[in-house]
């Protein structure tokens, strides 16, 4: 009794030790699967920035590229615009109008032409001025006024093209002049013609386009823009931006990502809150070209997917606390078991042994299944090898009879004392040899299911040798070949030996059609229409059940004749479907029935086999 007290005793001091390290490691499981947690939302954080920055930034790259591409577009557009009025004042130049100004000083014919050369070129003003910089004639301008202090002038009293911007009032605050030297015959300049353009009327056509482009002069002041509120923004001195002409500054940020300048702006609903900052120098015309970006478009973008990387990883992080938490479940359930299993150990000693005994007999039983399973694949191979071998015959008869009449025809010339033809015919029988050799090595192949490889064919050459097998074939059977081969090679997927087989089938099996008909003619045709197609048509009886003419052993010739077992047609739709094409035979309407033979064209990029 005191030693069943004392039993009980440690029973009890057992459980509660072991309750105690199951509150302890369920304490411990929960700190770490918290910690696990956090370092995991971490790392989803820090693949989630890495993922916008690097979408962020090949969409700044997309963006630029498209930028500059709009850019240029707009600055050939501008530089097109104003050159027409850089060749208007090169021709007026040698105008005779504009001579007789210079020399008459009469200005009156003179400004009427030059009103009519403004209204149809729609220049803003056109004006021809002396040596002295003095306005002669001009539709729009006082005769008098000096322009010798304008550069532009002064150039082209040089003997220059001039050109520059400012303001021509009262007419525009923004004009773009192009002065022109008028010359003598001597070749001495005489004068100027100035041609003023509105660049109100350039960028009118502009405004509210996208997307935001701009020009500045030299000074920084913006000449031309597509945003009205844009014109006349100048920038500071060294500064990235632009402030307005009395100095007072604009809420502006610049930074640069990646040598990207990105501007940060609130200069109103037209123009973009962020934007990439773009420029191009056009020297031609005196202007930097500009454009800003809206960079809202790359920044969703990498937004997106930034989110879908951390939602892709969220949602296996959950899928991996899901299975760990049923991990976790499981080994907890295998520690009550265990458990369990100490307390009724005696109980359990009778089914451990009958479940021992029953995975020895499931083992026994698995070992049998996998005999089983071994006799079934030898009894496979064995089935395939005797398909196989009852195909030989029909696969070797024709190669062999080529074989006895090539021996017939040499022991024929040899008595006729011809030994060239005997050694040709000798030449062909060791090709015959080898052709049975090439077969037999493709039925060993089948047998071991292995394949040939496909190589590039000439199917005109495997023509021309199925019909130089089948030539005697033929002459005895009185059949009519037409046949004419394309004149270049045409080249197609599969293996010779075997493509040849099939078509001297078909011949031989047109020829048996067509035994009791009283028109044999045998044509065979290559369509290159669709791929490549090998027709071979007779005018025999037709197909007599056209749905069972690929079943093996299925022939419609007699028993004992000449004919094989009705592998034929079986072996060569089995030939053609491995090399990838399709077999097929109709009866004609006219009579007769036509087999088509469609395989894979092939470009020569070798030396075929």
């Amino acid at each position: 009794m005191k030693r069943f007290h004392e039993a009980q005793e440690y029973r009890a001091l057992w459980s509660l030790q072991a309750g105690l390290c199951q509150i302890t490691k369920m304490n411990t499981g929960l700190g770490r699967r918290i910690a696990t947690w956090l370092i995991f939302l971490m790392v989803v954080a820090a693949l989630s920035a890495g993922v916008w920055r690097y979408a962020y930034l090949q969409g700044l790259e997309q963006l630029s590229a498209r930028g500059r591409a709009d850019l240029s577009l707009a600055s050939d557009r501008l530089v097109g615009q104003l050159q027409r009025y850089r060749d208007l004042a090169v021709f007026l130049a040698d105008h005779p109008q504009v001579t007789d100004v210079l020399r008459n000083k009469a200005p009156g014919p003179g400004r009427d032409f030059l009103q009519d050369v403004a209204d149809k070129s729609a220049a803003l003003d056109v004006r021809v001025v002396d040596l002295a910089g003095r306005v002669l004639a001009s539709p729009k301008s006082a005769p008098g006024a000096v322009l010798i202090d304008l550069p532009f002038v002064r150039r082209a009293l040089r003997g220059a093209l001039g050109w520059g911007h400012g303001p021509s009032l009262p007419l525009t605050d923004r004009a773009y002049f192009h002065a022109a030297p008028v010359f003598d015959e001597d070749g001495l300049v005489t004068g100027a013609v100035v041609v003023s353009t509105d660049l109100n009327g350039i960028d009118y056509d502009w405004r509210g386009s996208n997307p935001a482009a701009f020009f500045t002069d030299n000074d920084g002041v913006v000449q031309i823009a597509n945003r009205s509120e844009m014109l006349f923004l100048q920038r500071p001195d060294g500064k990235p931006g632009l402030i307005r002409a009395d100095g007072a500054a604009l809420d502006f940020e610049a930074g640069y990502i990646k040598g990207h300048e990105i501007w940060k702006m609130g200069w109103g609903p037209y123009l973009p809150d962020e934007a990439l900052h773009l420029t191009k120098p056009l020297p031609v015309v005196g202007f930097i070209g500009e454009v800003l970006l809206d960079v809202a478009p790359a920044r969703r973008l990498a937004v997106s997917q930034a989110a879908a990387v951390a939602a892709l990883s969220l949602a296996f992080g959950a899928l991996l606390f899901l299975a760990t938490e049923r991990r976790r479940a499981l080994a907890h359930a295998n520690t009550r078991l265990e458990r369990q299993v100490v307390k009724r150990t005696a109980a359990l000693n009778a089914s451990n042994a009958e479940l021992r005994r029953e995975a020895t007999e499931r083992e026994e039983a698995q070992a049998a299944l996998r005999r089983a399973q071994a006799d079934l694949v030898q009894a496979g191979k064995l089935s395939a090898l005797g398909q196989m071998s009852a195909g030989i015959s029909h696969e070797l008869n024709q190669p062999l009879m080529a074989i006895r009449s090539f021996a017939e025809n040499a022991g024929e010339f040899m008595a006729r004392d011809k030994p060239e033809r005997v050694a040709e015919n000798l030449s062909r029988i060791s090709q015959m040899a080898d052709r049975m050799a090439r077969i037999i090595q493709n039925l060993r192949a089948f047998a071991r299911q292995e394949s040939v490889p496909q190589t590039q064919v000439d199917v005109t050459r495997v023509i021309a040798s199925a019909i130089e097998l089948t030539e005697n074939y033929l002459a005895k059977a009185e059949v009519t070949l037409d046949y004419t081969a394309p004149a270049n090679p045409v080249w197609v997927r599969g293996g010779e030996v075997r493509l040849s087989q099939v078509f001297v089938n078909l011949i031989t099996n047109a020829a048996d059609a067509m035994a009791d008909a009283e028109t044999r003619m045998l044509t065979i045709y290559i369509d290159l229409t669709d791929g490549v197609s090998v027709q071979f048509t007779d005018t025999g009886p037709g197909i007599e059940m056209p749905d069972k003419m690929f079943d093996p052993f299925y022939t419609t010739k007699s028993v004992g004749g000449s004919s094989g077992m009705g592998l034929g047609l079986s072996i060569s739709y089995g030939i053609v479907q491995s090399f990838g094409g399709q077999i097929r035979g109709t009866n004609l309407d006219e009579g007769g029935a036509m087999f088509s033979v469609q395989l894979e064209r092939a470009e020569m990029t070798g030396v075929a086999a």
